[in-house]
């Protein structure tokens, strides 16, 4: 095996700091197969030329992978478009060194032949890096033919060619020891650790992307090689965690499982953390085994409280399950945020007040408020929008319209049946209510963007740890 490393670079400049778990992975995958793996962590670089330039000026690489982990942040408001920057990190690559560039992450998984196209660059892997990664090095460095390979996505005369992935068993990794990033400054400067316990989706929500760049089958871990995850992580100083999984919930026994695994090792007593939970499977004795391992805070994606818009969103529960829920996170006494996302197909000012009025019924910690939701290729919602009418006269439409039936760059659908400035709309109808994150066109101090939130940042600074919505949520407490 060549000694000359294979270099990963982290593209992903938001801040606070979120830590690329894909990267650390991969490291991990190809260190297995005999691979020396250098990481340019562009997220802690001022510079990123600099950054690029030192590392060049030292040291030349077999291959360059490069990660996109969002191409935006998929909020109404700001509409902050990160692929411009990460195509100029490309171009400046490519004037230090020849070697072949490759595209991967989550972000790139949704859209891959578009984004190989805007960075002019010839390959990438959809899905899943751990197996299809070493292959096409180990294709690369003998000369050979990759083009067969799952999940590689190529340049071929008149476009592209995407290969279907293979989706990598997790349980393959002898170990995860987490050693290609510096972990516990990711602690210090995001506020908490990450992990996954699954990878994968199920569900059918008509505008989510992650079934499309992880795959609909749910594929899950061994619950021991999680907690020697944990363990790893503890040893390096980091003791909140968010698990990033799509739910954590889904299915249900692995979600106690995994708690289970937490209370026998004894770790429940070291670790605080967070998770992204279904409203539904969400048993008595789930949220038992959560709150006594030390789970600090769940956010539930409960999107709407009508239970129309839930069947047009796809959602499989009502507001029945919602107010379960609630009920079992109040009597174990566990910190929740209800994330509502208005403005699907069909939403009126109607189902808008109906689904305020449930927040205030069932009585949340906090609850997340977004309007407009972020349109992407390949969803039933993308293939909803193309079928209505040409997008330059679609009324329901937000954003980038023009030239972009795609999806590429960020438009959102909005339903016109709210009428104009829903906004502040909203904004009455939540009359102040604390518990609400809700920005307006006027003050998007109150909403709850993470993408280069100061507020956050210097919370970290200053010590806090935890979910960014339930640090918010302490920061507003302490303000009364």
């Amino acid at each position: 095996m060549t000694l000359t490393p294979f270099l990963l670079v982290n593209t992903n400049r938001m801040k606070p700091a979120v830590a690329p778990l894909g990267l650390d992975y991969l490291g991990e995958a190809l260190t297995e197969k005999g691979y020396i793996v250098d990481l340019l962590d562009l997220c802690f670089s001022e510079d990123y030329r600099k950054a690029i330039d030192d590392y060049f000026r030292k040291q030349a690489a077999l291959a360059i992978g490069v990660t996109i982990r969002n191409t935006d942040d998929c909020y109404l408001l700001s509409q902050d478009f990160f692929l411009p920057e990460i195509r100029e990190i490309v171009k400046y690559l490519k004037t230090k060194t020849g070697v072949p560039i490759i595209l991967g992450g989550v972000g790139f998984s949704i859209m891959p032949e578009k984004i190989l196209e805007y960075c002019e660059l010839d390959v990438g892997i959809k899905g899943d890096g751990e197996e299809t990664l070493p292959l096409l090095l180990n294709r690369i460095a003998e000369g050979r033919n990759y083009t067969d390979l799952p999940g590689l996505v190529y340049r071929a005369s008149g476009g592209f060619v995407s290969n279907t992935p293979e989706y990598f068993d997790l349980n393959k990794l002898s170990s995860r020891r987490r050693k290609l990033l510096n972990n516990r400054r990711y602690f210090d400067e995001g506020g908490q650790g990450n992990i996954e316990t699954k990878r994968g989706c199920n569900k059918r929500c008509i505008y989510c992307a992650d079934p499309l760049a992880k795959g609909r089958k749910i594929r899950l871990r061994n619950p021991k090689g999680v907690l020697h995850e944990l363990e790893a992580l503890l040893d390096e100083g980091v003791n909140y965690f968010h698990f990033c999984d799509s739910e954590f919930n889904l299915p249900e026994d692995h979600a106690k499982a995994v708690c289970q695994q937490i209370i026998s090792l004894g770790v429940d007593k070291k670790i605080n953390w967070y998770a992204y939970c279904s409203p539904i499977p969400f048993s008595e004795e789930l949220a038992m085994l959560m709150k006594i391992t030390g789970c600090r805070g769940v956010d539930f994606g409960v999107d709407n409280g009508n239970g129309e818009m839930l069947k047009i969103l796809g959602r499989d529960f009502g507001k029945d399950e919602i107010k379960n829920t609630a009920r079992l996170c109040h009597k174990y006494g566990i910190t929740f945020m209800f994330d509502l996302l208005l403005g699907g197909p069909g939403e009126t000012r109607e189902t808008v007040k109906e689904t305020i009025e449930l927040m205030r019924e069932t009585e949340p910690d906090r609850v997340g408020v977004m309007v407009g939701v972020r349109i992407y290729p390949g969803t039933e919602l993308g293939n909803v929008v193309l079928k209505e009418c040409r997008m330059e006269e679609n009324r329901n439409l937000q954003g980038k319209v023009k030239g972009n039936s795609d999806f590429f760059e960020p438009v959102f659908y909005v339903s016109s049946k709210l009428g104009e400035d829903i906004f502040s709309y909203v904004s009455e109808l939540i009359a102040g209510d604390e518990r609400f994150f809700f920005a307006t066109r006027d003050d998007q101090e109150k909403g709850y963007n993470y993408n280069q939130n100061q507020v956050l940042v210097e919370a970290i600074k200053n010590g806090y740890r935890g979910a960014y919505w339930d640090i918010l949520r302490r920061l507003s407490t302490e303000k009364r």
